[in-house]
């Protein structure tokens, strides 16, 4: 069996495509004819993930998706869906009932920090968030009814960095489950499973699909634990549709070679944004300057294409002022939401929250005004230098 990255995204799950085709195809059907053994049928039916049942339940092409990822993440099994968000509450609620806790970090994607706030508090579940660069504060926040630590690392928007390796020996001396997403460093970048951490899951719209083309997620996990979180799928029913699965799929051939690229042009533009004077900080797990850039440096290999910065500026207002106008001025980069596409991306984070977050929230989330986020893409190194550079300039 493949046993490196390149490999494994070009052939890990071909027994799935029964077909003769070299690509695999699009298996564009809701349901599949009865097996005439009575037995075999029951199997499909009840069987988690069988691709020849309904889709809901599973399809060929979402199994050998499955089978990528869950290789790339060092688990035992995987399964897809319909978003990001899809995939973190399924795999969430697969742990979690009424009366349960969760000890997270303060700074989240806004989707799942949403989820924990609202949704969760309105079934009987409870959230202490906790200050991620504080590995001793996990601890603290530990209660008799804690049942899993989800983290984020590199944290959404500010780049924080979690420490992988005492989070999952906290877990497992606790009894705990350990759940981490990994969007930000993507596999290639980041394997938890290395620092003992249990299930991983992924907004695959971004890195692993790396076109802007489709939304999906992805839970990677132990076989026991996939097949709970298949049951959540199955009521829940965010079943990832076939075209985006075949997309999946195929952008995830070219994934170890569009993040590398991505690396390369991320740590040459950080480090360019990182001596203009018109930037008042830079945060980005590749430099040295950033606080954690020794904790990154031995859990990551690669420090992704997310780049957190902050535009100088005499007063709030004025930093705003100059962040949109940077944003503005840029002919390359584009003002969209989302990441980890061939395209480098860039928002505002204050006002892309800004319906999710308080002023309170934002703050503790350490989301100010004149912060930026980049997602940085495929193109030139130099051209991206260049056309910040330009737009800097443009600036009081």
């Amino acid at each position: 069996m493949a046993s490196n990255t390149e490999t494994i995204l070009v052939h890990e799950g071909q027994h799935f495509n029964s077909t003769a085709a070299v690509t695999a195809p699009i298996f564009q059907t809701s349901t599949y004819i009865a097996d005439s053994d009575p037995a075999e049928y029951i199997k499909a039916a009840t069987e988690a993930k069988h691709p020849y049942f309904y889709h809901r339940h599973g399809n060929p092409t979402n199994s050998q998706v499955a089978a990528v990822v869950a290789k790339l993440e060092k688990t035992e099994d995987a399964l897809v869906f319909a978003t990001g968000m899809a995939a973190i509450s399924a795999a969430i609620l697969a742990i979690v009932k009424s009366g349960d806790h969760i000890v997270a970090q303060l700074a989240h994607y806004s989707g799942t920090a949403i989820f924990f706030k609202e949704f969760l508090a309105d079934y009987g579940i409870t959230v202490t968030a906790v200050d991620q660069t504080d590995t001793a504060a996990f601890a603290r926040a530990i209660q008799a009814n804690t049942k899993l630590i989800y983290i984020e690392t590199p944290s959404n928007p500010n780049l924080n960095i979690t420490d992988l390796k005492a989070v999952g020996e906290l877990a497992r001396q606790r009894g705990i489950l350990s759940m981490v997403d990994n969007t930000f460093a993507s596999p290639v970048n980041q394997t938890p499973r290395d620092f003992g951490i249990d299930v991983i899951v992924h907004s695959a719209t971004k890195y692993l699909g790396g076109h802007s083309d489709l939304t999906a997620g992805i839970v990677c996990g132990s076989k026991d634990y996939i097949a709970k979180v298949w049951k959540r799928s199955v009521a829940l029913g965010a079943s990832l549709a076939p075209m985006d699965s075949w997309l999946l799929l195929r952008g995830l051939k070219t994934l170890s070679l569009r993040v590398k690229q991505i690396n390369t042009n991320a740590l040459q533009l950080a480090e360019f944004l990182d001596q203009h004077p018109k930037i008042k900080s830079v945060s980005y797990p590749g430099l040295p300057s950033h606080p954690q850039h020794e904790l990154a440096t031995r859990q990551m290999k690669g420090f992704s294409g997310m780049i957190c910065l902050e535009v100088d500026g005499q007063d709030e207002e004025q930093a705003f002022k100059n962040a949109q106008s940077l944003i503005n001025n840029l002919n390359i980069f584009i003002n969209a939401a989302s990441l980890g596409g061939v395209e480098s991306l860039i928002v505002h984070p204050a006002s892309m929250w800004g319906g999710h977050h308080t002023k309170a929230q934002k703050e503790i989330s350490g989301i100010t005004m004149g912060m930026l986020r980049i997602s940085v893409g495929i193109e030139h190194a130099t051209d991206l230098v260049d056309d910040l550079d330009q737009a800097l300039r443009k600036l009081g």
